[in-house]
């Protein structure tokens, strides 16, 4: 029997897709939750034109 868990995310913060430069704010603030300890990434959410800085929590 396997095991089955359930992943969400949750978001951190948002940055605007048409920002001048990118995708780099939500990177920077990526980086710096990173050396903060939390595993946080940049995801793009095309449905409301904006990058994502999110964490994956998993639960049991």
């Amino acid at each position: 029997m396997s095991a089955i868990t359930t992943q969400t995310r949750t978001v951190l913060e948002r940055f605007p897709a048409g920002h001048p430069r990118g995708s780099r704010p939500a990177d920077e603030y990526a980086a710096a939750q990173r050396a903060q300890g939390t595993d946080a990434h940049v995801l793009v959410n095309l449905a409301s034109d904006q990058f994502l800085v999110v964490t994956d929590i998993t639960h049991p």
